[in-house]
């Protein structure tokens, strides 16, 4: 199951890189933040938007492990959409960083014998015997709607044309859907994170959309269509009426 704890499997590496990249060159500001991270801790240095724009923007950036970037990027992104909750960074990044290999977005645990390609599978079997699969299937239901409407939004826009596919709206419904059941879950309650997937689906659109932003400007940036502008411009207005 995937759990909340990027920033703790960060190494030391990390840390020195994250103060190289901030530093840009400079000795003064690398004292400054070596400085910082003793005084303050990692989460100072992971919170600096110069850290983001070194690992976006310069060659020393690609040094960065994926768990770095994983973690910086959502971080950030999702302080630019109002949620400033860094438990909430770190599991939608464990989340990125998970589904990231091999197949593990289609299963609902890395040894999982069973594939799931769409979302009504996973609804299907949510109500499932099994107490603890059904938990499973409830919290992956969140997770796989938010990889998929957060990460490749054009690809869902262009299969609605193509094949008749649902809309982001329906990933949106269903993802909040997958995590406030979970959220009800004898066994969220038993492993404290009910809280999580609780603020995960109330604040659900809001998660997708800030997904969005890092796979539009990071991901697929020259990608251009009238259908993302669309959404860009709708998502924008829906994101600050909600705020």
């Amino acid at each position: 199951m995937i759990v909340a704890n990027v920033r703790h499997r960060l190494t030391r590496d990390d840390a020195q890189l994250a103060v190289r990249l901030i530093a840009r060159g400079s000795a003064r500001e690398h004292d400054a933040a070596e400085q910082a991270l003793r005084e303050a801790g990692l989460d100072t240095l992971l919170d600096d938007p110069r850290l983001l724009e070194g690992l976006v923007r310069t060659a020393a950036g690609a040094a960065a492990s994926w768990p770095l970037f994983c973690y910086v990027v959502v971080r950030h992104a999702l302080q630019s959409h109002g949620i400033d909750d860094r438990r909430m960074a770190d599991y939608v990044a464990a989340v990125l960083e998970a589904f990231g290999w091999r197949d593990r977005a289609h299963r609902i645990a890395a040894t999982d014998d069973e594939r799931y390609d769409t979302l009504a599978d996973l609804v299907r079997d949510a109500e499932s015997g099994d107490p603890r699969r059904a938990y499973l299937v409830r919290v992956h239901l969140g997770n796989y709607a938010l990889w998929l409407a957060g990460c490749f939004p054009d690809r869902i826009e262009a299969q609605r044309h193509r094949r008749g596919g649902p809309d982001i709206d329906y990933y949106d419904a269903l993802g909040a859907r997958g995590f406030s059941m979970a959220a009800e879950h004898r066994l969220a309650h038993e492993q404290g994170l009910s809280p999580l997937f609780a603020a995960a689906a109330r604040r659900y659109v809001a998660l997708r959309i800030a997904l969005n932003a890092v796979s539009d400007t990071l991901f697929f940036p020259n990608r251009h269509s009238p259908d993302r502008l669309l959404r860009q411009v709708r998502d924008e207005a829906r994101w600050r009426l909600a705020s």
